[in-house]
């Protein structure tokens, strides 16, 4: 049992005025929630049942508030209705549309032939063309040199059927080419033969001892086959 304090002394000066006023918290409500959870579980576990949980109504709201609660206007409808009836804008509208299909097109365009151009410049490089080595210009051969005496002309040093034919028209004339070879060879004795049958017949078209164009004529003139 608690004993009563003492009494104090009268303070003398100002009384004290309380500023901030503590009250003790309920705890009634908690203390009522534990026994009922205490109920229930006793009950659950076999012992001794509970009463049944208290209704009670919830509270409205505060006086005044429904004053203060306004419903907003449909801005979002209102401003499509006003970019609605102002006039033109569906035209601006599809103007725009048009102006980005165009700038992608464009833009899509200009991707490809980037692209090409990449592609141009990483292909491989044509092969140039080699020069080919030039033909070589076929030489056309020397032309045999023309003889002043004339073509077929026999001289010295000659050899065939040709000399011995002129051989034999040789001893057909008197003391020209006596006791004279055919042999075929065109050698010294053959080429004063020649040079005697010019001198003496007034041959002068050919050289001297050369069996030339004019000594040809002037030989087989003389040389018939009926001749002796």
């Amino acid at each position: 049992m608690s004993t009563p304090s003492e009494p104090r002394q009268p303070h003398d000066g100002p009384a004290l005025e309380p500023i901030r006023v503590l009250r003790p918290r309920r705890t009634d409500a908690l203390a009522e929630l534990m026994r009922e959870y205490r109920g229930q579980t006793s009950s659950a576990s076999g012992g001794p049942e509970s009463g049944g949980y208290e209704s009670f109504a919830l509270p409205g709201p505060p006086p005044g508030s429904e004053a203060l609660t306004q419903e907003l206007p449909p801005v979002a409808r209102a401003h499509r209705d006003s970019h609605a009836a102002r006039p033109g804008s569906g035209l601006r509208r599809a103007a725009i549309a048009v102006a980005v299909v165009a700038a992608a097109v464009i833009g899509f365009g200009g991707a490809l032939l980037l692209r090409g151009e990449k592609t141009e410049d990483n292909a491989a490089p044509a092969p140039r063309p080699t020069a080919s080595a030039p033909t070589p210009t076929p030489t056309p051969p020397a032309a045999a040199p023309v003889d002043p005496d004339g073509p077929g002309t026999l001289r010295e040093g000659a050899s065939g059927p040709e000399v011995t034919e002129l051989q034999e028209r040789l001893l057909r004339i008197p003391d020209v080419y006596r006791d004279g070879s055919t042999s075929g060879s065109y050698d010294p004795t053959l080429t004063a033969a020649v040079a005697r049958f010019q001198l003496w017949y007034g041959i002068r078209g050919d050289e001297t001892g050369v069996y030339g164009n004019d000594t040809r004529t002037a030989l087989e003139s003389r040389t018939a086959p009926n001749t002796s």
